[in-house]
């Protein structure tokens, strides 16, 4: 493999989708700034997540509304007036 091309943070983290708590590990070199220990007692880095495959309405097979934006409520402010 060639030499200095690959990122030196690859390392083991911890993502937790916020909207059922579902939580994976998986390698990743994104930035985080909280930890979580897990069943197995580790502690990783953790990047929290609003939707996951887990909670998708795609491959959950059910409509959910997840609104962590408030784009619902700034849509019904703006068309409410007319």
């Amino acid at each position: 493999m060639k030499a200095g091309i690959h990122p030196e943070n690859y390392r083991k983290v911890a993502f937790k989708d916020m909207s059922n708590g579902y939580t994976f590990v998986t390698g990743s070199t994104v930035d985080t700034k909280d930890t979580i220990t897990l069943e197995d007692g580790i502690e990783y880095p953790l990047f929290k997540l609003e939707i996951s495959y887990k909670s998708h309405p795609f491959f959950t097979g059910q409509s959910m509304l997840i609104d962590t934006a408030g784009r619902i409520d700034k849509f019904n402010k703006r068309y409410a007036k007319k």
